[in-house]
């Protein structure tokens, strides 16, 4: 993709120690991706981890206190690097129609490797993002982790798509729910594709998932 030090920064909130900050940290951070898209992420542990590692598991604890607080610090990671690849996409684009295609080809098509980013493999985290995001806020704890910011950067990403969409219709009364609904039945879709293809219309090398959303989302805001 592109080739530049890019930094994403993740609150430190979400980690005891910051793992970009030692080549240990790193290797906990991608061999955790690659262990949870193997295992899932119930199966996964930091004693499975550490011994991949070649470490002990408490070693693993001085940079995250839970698995939880790992999996948020993931989510917030691919959340804060679409936002970066949406700043880039749509950066001296002055229509608004042009910057929410773009918006929404980033939200549905197919992940890549970002080689900006050595320790990260983008494509087998968003496989974990489409298939265990949501456990990260179906717990009892979700309200008291919202008000600590845990859900912070998915919130702004969202945010920004929805004045995309009153750029182009500002009566329109529902862009919060469409832009959600467009993130979230993408990986859906995505999901129903490997696993449940009769749920889906996914046909490999039509780009369906791409189109279908663009297609409901403009008809949504331009119909009303």
């Amino acid at each position: 993709m592109r080739n530049l030090p890019i930094h994403i920064a993740i609150s430190p909130d979400l980690y005891t120690k910051n793992p970009d900050s030692s080549d240990l940290g790193r290797r906990i951070v991608c061999t955790s991706i690659e262990m949870i898209d193997e295992l899932g992420f119930e199966a996964f542990t930091f004693k499975k981890l550490g011994s991949r590692i070649g470490s002990n598991e408490s070693s693993v604890y001085r940079y995250f206190e839970s698995k939880h607080m790992l999996l948020l610090y993931l989510i917030n990671w691919y959340w804060s690097w679409t936002e970066y690849q949406l700043a880039f996409a749509v950066h001296n684009i002055e229509s608004p129609r042009e910057k929410l295609e773009k918006a929404i080809r980033i939200f549905t098509q197919k992940i890549d490797v970002d080689n900006s980013f050595s320790h990260i493999n983008e494509a087998i985290l968003g496989r974990i993002i489409i298939a265990e995001s949501s456990k990260a806020y179906h717990t009892k704890d979700v309200d008291k982790e919202n008000e600590k910011g845990f859900y912070k950067t998915y919130k702004r990403l969202v945010k920004r798509v929805s004045e995309m969409i009153l750029e182009i219709n500002p009566s329109f009364e529902f862009p919060h729910m469409l832009t959600t609904t467009v993130i979230e039945g993408a990986h859906h879709q995505r999901y129903f594709s490997e696993h449940l293809p009769a749920l889906t219309d996914f046909e490999e090398g039509k780009n369906n998932i791409v189109r279908f959303y663009t297609d409901l989302v403009f008809k949504a805001i331009e119909n009303r």
